[in-house]
C-alpha cells in the first residue's frame, strides 16, 4: 500500500520547509524526524487512506482537504483527552504525537485532493 521511499520523500518535503524557517536551535530540535513522520503518516493512512481520502469504514472521517487548523485541533484534543474516541485516543498516545508532528500531519492531509465538496467549490 505504502512505498517506503515515497513516504520518506514526502516526510522530507513536509519537514524541510519547517526546518528551514526555524531560527532557534530548540525549534530545530522539535522538527519532526522524516522517518518517524513517515511511520505516523502510514499509521493514519491505515484507517483514513494513504492520502486521507479513502477511509477504511464509512464512519471514519475523510481527512483529505480538511482545514489544517481543524485537523491539528482535533489531534490535540484527542491527545489531551478533550475529544473522545477510543481508537483515536489510543492511536495518538501510541504514536506519541508532538506539536511538530501534529502540524506536519495536518498540513499534509489538508493539501491532499478531496472528493468532498463545499459551497465554494
Amino acid at each position: 500500500m505504502f512505498k517506503p521511499v515515497s513516504i520518506l520523500l514526502l516526510a522530507a518535503c513536509l519537514t524541510g520547509p519547517v526546518m528551514a524557517n526555524e531560527n532557534s536551535e530548540t525549534a530545530k530540535a522539535a522538527a519532526p524526524d522524516p522517518a518517524a513522520l513517515a511511520q505516523k503518516l502510514q499509521a493514519c493512512g491505515a484507517c483514513h487512506g494513504e492520502k486521507g481520502d479513502k477511509p477504511l469504514l464509512p464512519e471514519y472521517p475523510m481527512l483529505a482537504g480538511q482545514h489544517a487548523d481543524y485537523l491539528a485541533a482535533a489531534l490535540r484534543h484527542y491527545r489531551d483527552g478533550r475529544r473522545n474516541n477510543v481508537i483515536m485516543a489510543a492511536q495518538v498516545q501510541a504514536l506519541a504525537l508532538t506539536e511538530s508532528d501534529i502540524k506536519a500531519l495536518a498540513e499534509y492531509f489538508s493539501k491532499q485532493p478531496s472528493p468532498l465538496a463545499t459551497l465554494h467549490r
